[in-house]
């Protein structure tokens, strides 16, 4: 079965080699014009929007759907840089975070109008005809096995590059007992439809909804990351999901980076994205 086969993939993902150079940008949330300005910031992309950041590694960690109108347009313009990135020796890693799942649960509270227009032309199941009708080609598009959502079936929850591991919204010591990959597969099954949502998707604790390491952690919060950097044998964690007022921060002594700086129209915080070379970590931007 094909989720066997990204099961396989995302195994050999979560212990993937480091690189040279490594960029994470965090919430996008259907903003183009932010997504595209923090890859030109970081020097990955042109200003026709063609990778340029030969072997370096790009890490988008998730919740790049709800809020904006340009969601489709980003869903396939970060999918050709994949292709593109991969020709040139480099590598475009996609995160699902809380959006993407929620859409697939077919939760379309923070859908704008454009949102639901720009999959207008996507043809309408029979499972989503009691729908109103502006909501039937996005719930077709994201239901488990529609054609968008088969494409989210493709990214993992968690993943982890060299010493540095990137989630949308945190890793639990609970996630590591329960395995990585284990949660990467589950997620992957029910997105291409061929098996119920798992039972970890909605709680708050999940790797997709956690706020642990971000909101003002404690020095409980600080012990708890370290076990769970301890248990993967990591150096970082790296997560969005949760705005950081002034900009990219660090806690807990740098264990953990949280890189939502709400650069999307809908929060207007500051472009950035992170850097990480070697034992160096920087933010990009103001």
């Amino acid at each position: 079965m094909q989720w066997a086969v990204m099961w396989c993939a995302w195994a050999l993902l979560a212990a993937a080699p480091g690189a040279p150079r490594v960029v994470a940008i965090g919430d996008v949330h259907g903003d183009a014009a932010a997504a595209w300005r923090a890859l030109r910031l970081a020097g990955l992309v042109d200003a026709e929007r063609r990778w340029t950041g030969g072997h370096a590694v790009l890490v988008q960690t998730g919740d790049v759907l709800d809020r904006g109108d340009d969601e489709r347009a980003l869903l396939d313009g970060l999918a050709r840089l994949q292709r593109e990135a991969a020709a040139a020796g480099g590598r475009v890693v996609l995160l699902n975070g809380n959006h993407e799942l929620m859409n697939v649960q077919g939760d379309f509270r923070y859908v704008t109008p454009g949102g639901f227009a720009a999959f207008a032309d996507v043809p309408a199941t029979d499972a989503v005809k009691r729908l109103p009708r502006r909501a039937q080609g996005r719930a077709a598009a994201f239901r488990p096995g529609g054609p968008y959502a088969q494409q989210l079936a493709e990214r993992p929850i968690v993943a982890r590059i060299g010493d540095t591991v990137f989630v949308h919204g945190g890793v639990l010591p609970q996630h590591v007992g329960y395995g990585i990959e284990r949660i990467n597969a589950e997620a992957a099954q029910w997105l291409q439809g061929e098996a119920p949502e798992p039972a970890w998707v909605r709680s708050p604790d999940s790797p997709v909804w956690s706020r642990d390491y971000c909101r003002a952690p404690s020095a409980g919060d600080c012990v708890l990351l370290g076990r769970t950097l301890a248990a993967l044998g990591a150096q970082r964690l790296v997560v969005g999901h949760t705005v950081q007022p002034k900009g990219i921060r660090s806690h807990c002594d740098a264990r953990v980076w949280c890189i939502d700086s709400g650069m999307a129209k809908a929060y207007g915080g500051p472009t950035q994205a992170l850097s990480i070379e070697g034992d160096q970590v920087r933010v990009l931007g103001r």
